[in-house]
């Protein structure tokens, strides 16, 4: 069998490398509507597979850590909403990169300019997943 003369034997991916790289891949190749239908199916199949009960639990659990995530408002004001990468803006405007979505921090306070409906992109230098704000 014939080596492969491109890849270094040395070299290996890490767990965390290939899954932030399938996660990229997946997030390209799908759009945010695939995400919804994904995740109302999952929710779908969570609700049959719990009680009442569990669920208010979790829901008490998650008010009294509320403040701790990412959360967006109710309102339509989308100054203190935070989009993630995929997601379409609701509104024409710039947006600038508020964190990254594995939680470090971005160096990046470029802005970019989006029309309503376009897809908030990866972060422009790291270039991975992050929560966008609107800037102006």
């Amino acid at each position: 069998m014939a080596k492969n003369n491109n890849q270094n034997q040395n070299q290996s991916m890490t767990t965390e490398e290939a899954g932030r790289k399938g996660g990229e891949k997946t997030s390209r190749k799908y759009d945010q509507e695939h995400f919804e239908n994904i995740g109302q199916k999952g929710g779908e199949t969570t609700s049959k597979e719990y009680s009442k009960e569990h669920f208010e639990e979790i829901g008490q659990k998650g008010g009294r850590n509320s403040g701790n995530g990412y959360t967006t408002t109710s309102t339509n004001n989308t100054s203190n909403q935070q989009f993630k990468t995929g997601e379409k803006a609701p509104e024409s405007g710039n947006y600038k990169v508020d964190k990254l979505v594995n939680g470090n921090k971005s160096d990046n306070n470029k802005e970019i300019s989006l029309s309503e409906g376009d897809q908030f992109p990866p972060s422009p230098s790291e270039n991975e997943a992050a929560y966008w704000v609107k800037s102006s």
